[in-house]
């Protein structure tokens, strides 16, 4: 049966905990949550789908035992459990009493981790045994009593008072989440999320319509991406809770066995990123590729040129949709409907409890089909409902981001007459690389930090399978024995160097930041085709040179000869890099250069960085390292 306004409306509840126990009544039987045997063999769990009064028995129970060990509304507790089914088990346990969680990337690193327990202050972590030992670290690092337990351990009492989270007169306003983005600046953002985001994202997808309709009838989904990230916490999760469905979540996208999951799930929606579309076209056409239940995926980022092509193949619409961590679903816009304009980065119009202006770099409208920045808001008298309720301990922060009124997105837009919206480009200066926002500045402190280095600019560079990748200007002190012998200190002498200085515009920290998220993944593997160097490549048509003109008279390579033990100094301060922040947010490629273009402040001059680093990636002497980021899984590491 379809699902309409009323019967979504049936779910009249205020936590998300409470829509969960209403369906799970309704549907006692019905599978909820789905572990396939990939899955289960990697995170050494059984397969099979766990249903809704199982896990709601699981969930009373486990909320009760938080109750009796003294946690309740006001505390957060971390949740580091990968996309396992006892993330959302321990959420809706935890929500039932009003305690916050803190969905972590269990790719970050130590640094990484300090400070996200030292901002959010958590009562309690909830972790697997992997990376018991590394929260343990962050938290004794910054002197937090926090305990650190398994997720099948006996939960600890709680002898705190202090109580971290606002209180609310509404449930439904109370903090449920707090999740962390990446931001220009290069610091992290704790996105406080109500009861009523989550809620309403799950009432939006449930009655959207169109070609991703959604029925009561017993949907199934199936998702690779992340759940501590929006997209699979609050969309996926959210709309298979709302209309009785049963979600399966991956440990992470393979490409080779995708379409056997995704039959074996029986799914008849699925969730991608661009990332994935480009990988499956790019493996052999089978008679098989049509069989499967899948009426429509919904995600973001499609190669333009592959859109067509690639649901003439699959026989399913790809819908394209635009939203964020911060708007949630108060503001979500998606190509549900004909004419979705397929191949033109077109992510559909707006409805009418959207308000959306296009602005120049001077605060005025723009044109029709002309680019300009996505400023949005909820219509009616409240612009912010459904959003992000603020940017946790940052009132300045999210005072800029809704400066007159509008929540300024930082996307480029452009709308056709028709209403039509088409994706054009990031105004932020974020690297987006496998649907992880990467902040450049944040990449640039952790390699400040190294001995070696004393200036250092990071942008993005295209990358066929990924988006975006990481590319590092670095400059270097010319006298370090480092250089003279290819020998780098280890990093235990790297944290107690002074000799790196910063530049007026980085900011330096102790600490590193936390990822965005925006709805996202960076779980996906390389196919076994495609193939990576230690250095960059130079097509034939393009002549090489120790130095490569750039823009504004900055000499883009080093003036001394390059030689070997440079190419072994930057696999070396990547691999020094590894240990500091999550694998995905290294360099995957560097360059060594006499200077850095700056303004007359000292600021980096990120548009002509970029164009630096188009010219540099193909000089014989810009080093290739993207052979080294690998995602460490459960079992070993693997190449994202």
């Amino acid at each position: 049966m379809p699902v309409t306004s009323a019967t979504a409306n049936r779910m009249h509840n205020d936590s998300v905990a409470a829509a969960f126990e209403h369906t799970a009544r309704l549907w006692p039987e019905r599978p909820f949550l789905n572990v396939l045997p990939e899955t289960a063999d990697i995170y050494r769990l059984d397969a099979g789908a766990i249903n809704y009064g199982s896990v709601l028995q699981q969930v009373l129970t486990l909320s009760d035992a938080f109750t009796a060990a003294g946690y309740t509304q006001g505390h957060r507790v971390l949740l580091l459990l990968e996309n396992r089914p006892q993330f959302f088990i321990h959420w809706l346990a935890l929500n039932r009493i009003g305690v916050s969680v803190i969905p972590v990337n269990p790719d970050l690193r130590l640094r990484e981790l300090e400070y996200l327990i030292e901002h959010a202050q958590p009562a309690l972590a909830i972790t697997i045994p992997t990376h018991k030992t590394l929260l343990d670290s962050a938290a004794s690092s910054v002197a937090r009593d926090l305990a650190v337990v398994l997720c099948d351990q006996t939960i600890p009492d709680n002898n705190r008072t202090l109580k971290v989270v606002k209180a609310t007169e509404k449930t439904a306003y109370s903090e449920a989440a707090l999740l962390y983005t990446s931001g220009t600046t290069g610091n992290p953002k704790g996105c406080v999320l109500s009861n009523n985001y989550f809620l309403l994202a799950g009432q939006w997808y449930a009655t959207t319509g169109g070609l991703c309709a959604l029925n009561n009838d017993g949907e199934h989904m199936i998702t690779p991406l992340p759940v501590f990230h929006m997209n699979a916490m609050a969309y996926s999760f959210m709309a298979m809770l709302t209309v009785g469905g049963c979600l399966t979540c991956l440990d992470r996208f393979h490409p080779r066995t995708w379409w056997h999951s995704v039959r074996q799930s029986g799914a008849s929606c699925l969730h991608y990123l661009g990332v994935m579309p480009s990988l499956l076209m790019g493996m052999v056409a089978s008679s098989n590729d049509r069989d499967h239940s899948v009426r429509f995926g919904f995600g973001a980022g499609i190669d333009p040129s592959l859109h067509k092509r690639f649901e003439h193949r699959f026989g399913f619409p790809l819908i394209e949709a635009w939203a964020m961590t911060e708007t949630g679903a108060g503001v979500v816009i998606a190509a549900n409907r004909e004419p979705r304009q397929v191949g033109k980065s077109c992510f559909g119009r707006p409805s009418a409890d959207i308000d959306i202006q296009l602005m120049d770099e001077h605060g005025h409208s723009v044109a029709a089909n002309t680019p300009g920045e996505l400023w949005v808001r909820h219509a009616g008298e409240d612009p912010r409902f459904g959003l992000f309720t603020e940017y946790y301990k940052d009132p300045e922060a999210t005072a800029k981001a809704w400066e007159h009124g509008w929540f300024h997105t930082g996307d480029m837009v452009r709308q056709d007459d028709d209403g039509n919206m088409v994706f054009v480009d990031r105004k932020k200066n974020v690297i987006r690389r496998s649907g992880e926002n990467i902040a450049a500045v944040e990449v640039e402190s952790v390699l400040m930090r190294h001995p070696a280095i004393t200036a250092v600019g990071v942008t993005a560079v295209p990358d066929a399978i990924r988006g975006d990748e990481v590319f590092a200007c670095i400059c270097v002190q010319q006298s370090t024995a480092s250089l003279q012998s290819g020998n780098v200190q280890s990093s235990s002498i790297v944290e107690s160097s002074s000799r790196a200085q910063v530049p007026n515009n980085v900011q330096s920290s102790s600490h590193v930041q936390v990822p965005n998220n925006v709805q996202s993944s960076s779980h996906v593997q390389v196919p076994g085709n495609v193939q990576s160097s230690s250095r960059a490549q130079v097509p034939g048509n393009v002549q090489s040179s120790n130095h490569v003109q750039v823009p504004g008279n900055v000499l883009s390579s080093c003036s001394e000869p390059l030689t070997g033990s440079r190419e072994q100094l930057a696999r070396e301060i990547v691999s020094w890099c590894l240990e500091q922040i999550s694998y995905y947010k290294a360099p995957g490629y560097i360059a060594f250069v006499d200077a850095l273009p700056l303004t007359s402040t000292q600021k980096i001059q990120r548009g002509e960085l970029k164009a630096i680093a188009q010219k540099l990636i193909n000089d014989p002497d810009t080093f290739c390292t993207t052979d080294m980021k690998k995602r460490q899984t459960a079992s070993s590491p693997s190449n994202d």
